[in-house]
């Protein structure tokens, strides 16, 4: 799936960012549920001090009758205060007093910390709130609590009836839980503070990392771009481990295919030297072949002229200078293999350019009892006419000299499938022969080799340099008594 680097190094990223993600909603989550937690401890503590003032309460006013007289409670009134700030003391954080219904606040007590004194003074903010809650612990007749959630805490409020000498007389207690602000909540801060830096940090490395990958990938491959195929050019190094390790072997598999190509130059050298060697021989060894019989022809016409009388000496001379057109036209044909003009391409209509080819040879034909027909499937092509009349003229008359009578030779025009270097015309011709011998057709194209005792064997040889003047090779097959010779070249100008 992930195939290139980019593609991982954005996974691996994604990965991160994922993790951090959930790392810190797991935290955000922990420090809820700390929060929830420290609420609830607050609820428990404010109804314990509330129970505390109960309990003093109760302990207080122990003995006092139920109706004493008015300067028996003024004097329980009076020691309220000591009750609450008593009950209160092993309570730090938690504010609470005695609320009387119709008097309201008769003691009040906030205990600091240790070594300090109570704070006294009821805290005006919440006293719409205290007179609330205790009012609501009056009617309900049991312990009341209440929570008011701040934007960064929450004020918890609780409150019970005391029965005693005092009627209508509730305790009350208070606590203020920080939600936000708090330690919890900077430890939380901090860890989410941390974890972004940590998520950028790895953002900043994966990016540079990609970035800098991307630079040096792109300067070796324009490095490369910029060399032959041939040639692997000496690369630089990056400066990171990995990718120059791969840069290392690089130039260590360019120093190699250098030298290689090198050695394999050179053995190109000597295999085309032996070869031109081999070809001059056989086009001497074939040349002196095809020379001396009609120079011995010659000499022996002549011998009988010099001999005989004027009648013989007209005959010889006739004789003679036959073999001397049946040697330039063997010089004209070894030129042709040897001196080939680049090809003049032009657009040629084909059909009437294997017409004009076939009425070349409709005599021959006709002489050898044998039918002549074209097909083309291609309008036109570009090629050099003069040049391809000339490679069919040859692959015609051996046709001819090969099939048998009453039969047909086929000339067709067709265009290949797809190529290299695209559509390629295909210019066949067919015949019913036996084709050339088996032992021959592996160096059917090479000149001098020929199958028929009166050819020259330089006719195909024609047909091959004409297909390579016009980038194409030409090909031979036979298959199901069918013989095919074949120029294949591109169809129209590169």
């Amino acid at each position: 799936m992930f195939r290139s680097l980019h593609a991982r190094l954005l996974a691996l990223l994604l990965t991160v960012a994922i993790a951090a993600l959930a790392i810190g909603a797991l935290m955000t989550a922990l420090f809820q549920r700390s929060a929830t937690a420290q609420v609830r401890q607050g609820e428990a503590e404010v109804a314990r001090a509330c129970d505390a003032q109960a309990e003093a309460f109760r302990f207080y006013v122990t003995g006092w009758r139920d109706h004493a007289p008015a300067e028996s409670v003024s004097t329980l009134r009076d020691g309220l205060g000591s009750v609450v700030q008593s009950a209160l003391r092993d309570h730090p954080g938690i504010e609470g007093g005695l609320w009387r219904e119709d008097e309201g606040s008769l003691a009040y007590a906030y205990p600091t910390y240790e070594g300090a004194g109570p704070k006294t003074d009821l805290p005006q903010a919440e006293l719409t709130r205290i007179r609330a809650i205790n009012q609501a612990a009056l009617s309900a007749g049991h312990s009341v609590t209440a929570q008011y959630q701040a934007s960064t805490e929450v004020l918890i409020l609780a409150a019970r009836p005391l029965p005693g000498p005092l009627s209508g007389l509730t305790a009350w207690s208070m606590t203020r839980v920080r939600t936000l602000g708090g330690q919890g909540y900077r430890q939380l801060m901090m860890g989410l503070g941390l974890l972004l830096i940590i998520v950028l940090a790895a953002a900043a490395l994966l990016i540079q990392l990609t970035l800098t990958w991307s630079r040096h990938i792109a300067r070796i491959e324009a490095t490369l771009a910029a060399h032959d195929v041939s040639d692997l050019p000496v690369l630089p190094t990056t400066g990171e481990r990995e990718l120059d390790r791969i840069v290392r072997a690089l130039n260590e598999a360019g120093k190699r295919l250098t030298a290689e190509r090198r050695r394999t130059e050179g053995m190109a050298r000597k295999m085309a030297a032996s070869q031109r060697l081999a070809a001059i021989g056989r086009i001497t060894a074939g040349v002196a072949h095809e020379i001396r019989n009609p120079i011995a022809a010659m000499k022996l016409k002549a011998e009988n002229a010099l001999a005989g009388d004027a009648a013989r000496k007209e005959q010889a001379l006739g004789a003679i200078l036959e073999q001397i057109d049946r040697l330039d036209t063997l010089l004209h044909r070894l030129l042709s293999v040897t001196d080939q003009d680049a090809p003049a391409r032009q657009r040629v209509p084909l059909g009437d350019f294997l017409d004009r080819v076939l009425r070349r040879h409709a005599d021959t034909a006709a002489a050898r009892r044998v039918s002549l027909s074209s097909e083309t499937a291609v309008p036109h092509a570009w090629f050099d006419p003069g040049q391809l009349e000339r490679a069919l003229d040859n692959l015609v008359l051996n046709a001819l000299q090969a099939a048998p009578g009453n039969s047909t030779v086929h000339v067709l025009a067709r265009l290949a499938g797809e190529h290299l270097a695209g559509e390629r015309l295909i210019l066949a011709v067919e015949d019913r022969g036996t084709g050339p011998p088996p032992h021959l057709r592996e160096e059917l194209f090479e000149p001098f080799v020929t199958g028929r005792a009166d050819g020259t064997g330089l006719g195909l040889s024609i047909v091959r340099e004409i297909a390579a003047a016009h980038d194409g090779t030409a090909r031979f097959h036979h298959t199901g008594g069918v013989t095919t010779f074949e120029i294949e070249i591109p169809w129209q100008p590169c």
